[in-house]
């Protein structure tokens, strides 16, 4: 996928280029300063599927620049990458990939990126090959890991509100299912007067039918029995194949190790990212435990067949999430160990008994300081 990057700072450009470099099926097209030399790029190359913008520059803001996109029906993307947090929610308002706040990290962009690459994937690949399927115009693929999406063919969805998209993201979750309005004011607008949340559970129906209309989907939500249900058709849920893909990989080891790493690129962030939906935790722990369980599995294969490069990688995404998981530690440490890092074992090591005194006042396990101790007294018997 080729990507521009649109920021007045050209230092921005250096640090994005570094970064997306790394990240394989990505190719840095161009950098611009302003949205009007990008315009200008993409109308002579129409094969750059996303762009990065800033949103505060000198004369077209990134805002104006992605709305105006939208209002051309443009194929481009936006990422929008600043240090406004403030505007987070009105760009959301445009049909914006992702929101990255500066400093942004190779992980957060990771993220971001396998997101878009996953969806053009799954648009445009190919079903099986049935008259059933050559008839069906599309494929609407929804995205909740890492963010609460939409989209199509005919584009992406554009929430007319946050309360939209978390409306949205409920009956996501119980999809097919009819769920009681007295519930949903409950869960979604609870807090309020019971008029007043009744009255704007009404309101978020209608602007939630009305974000769907221009990808074809307003009659997903359907009114049933003085309740709704989201009926979904031709639809790729990324947790619904996250999970199964995993609970079909019955077993895991070196001939099927690419399957497995494949499948770990479907979670692109926890289940609807940062939102924090209170009625979601239980569902967002479960599946961020499926995840973690599944790449600790992975690493360990990994680890045994000697990659310790794409295992490290696996397992610092894992301790970025939790710094706690000793387990995670141990398999680093075990990494460092067969490096021959005995420099990098003793800092993981150290750095990981103060954060524990630090922050919990315990020591670790007898059997973490007994790996610790056979790993250092090989690297000495190397020597």
């Amino acid at each position: 996928m080729k990507v521009i990057l649109v920021d007045d700072e050209p230092t921005m450009h250096l640090i994005l280029r570094k970064m997306l470099v790394k990240l394989p099926g990505v190719q840095v097209a161009g950098a611009f300063t302003d949205t009007r030399a990008a315009t200008s790029f993409l109308q002579d190359n129409t094969d750059v599927g996303l762009a990065f913008v800033d949103l505060s520059m000198p004369g077209e803001s990134g805002m104006e620049f992605a709305a105006r996109m939208e209002a051309a029906s443009s194929p481009v993307q936006v990422v929008f990458v600043t240090s406004h947090k403030e505007f987070a929610l009105e760009a959301y308002e445009l049909s914006v990939v992702d929101y990255l706040v500066k400093p942004v990290s190779q992980e957060r962009l990771e993220r971001t990126v396998n997101r878009v690459l996953a969806n053009q994937r799954s648009i445009h690949s190919p079903a099986q090959v049935t008259p059933a399927a050559s008839a069906a115009a599309s494929r609407n693929i929804l995205t909740a890991l890492g963010d609460v999406s939409v989209s199509n063919e005919a584009g992406r969805v554009k929430w007319t509100s946050r309360k939209c998209a978390e409306l949205f993201a409920y009956l996501l979750l119980y999809q097919g299912k009819r769920i009681p309005r007295s519930r949903l004011v409950k869960d979604i607008f609870g807090g309020m007067h019971q008029t007043n949340a009744e009255s704007y559970l009404n309101t978020t129906v209608y602007q939630l039918r009305k974000s769907l209309e221009p990808l074809g989907m307003r009659e997903s939500v359907r009114s049933e029995n003085d309740g709704y249900a989201l009926e979904l058709k031709d639809t790729v849920i990324d947790y619904v194949e996250f999970e199964q893909q995993v609970k079909s990989l019955q077993r895991m080891d070196t001939e099927n190790v690419e399957r497995a790493l494949n499948i770990e690129r479907i979670y692109t962030g926890d289940l609807f990212g940062d939102k924090a939906y209170v009625w979601a935790i239980h569902e967002t722990e479960r599946y961020a435990e499926l995840y973690t369980s599944f790449v600790k599995k992975l690493a360990g294969v990994l680890i045994k067949a000697g990659d310790t490069a794409t295992a490290s990688k696996l397992l610092l995404k894992l301790n970025e999430r939790n710094p706690l998981d000793e387990a995670v530690v141990g398999q680093l440490m075990t990494i460092r160990q067969m490096t021959g890092d005995k420099k990098g074992l003793n800092a993981l090591y150290t750095d990981y008994v103060r954060l524990l005194t630090r922050e919990l006042g315990i020591r670790p396990s007898q059997e973490l300081i007994h790996l610790y101790d056979s790993l250092i007294s090989r690297l000495g018997d190397r020597k």
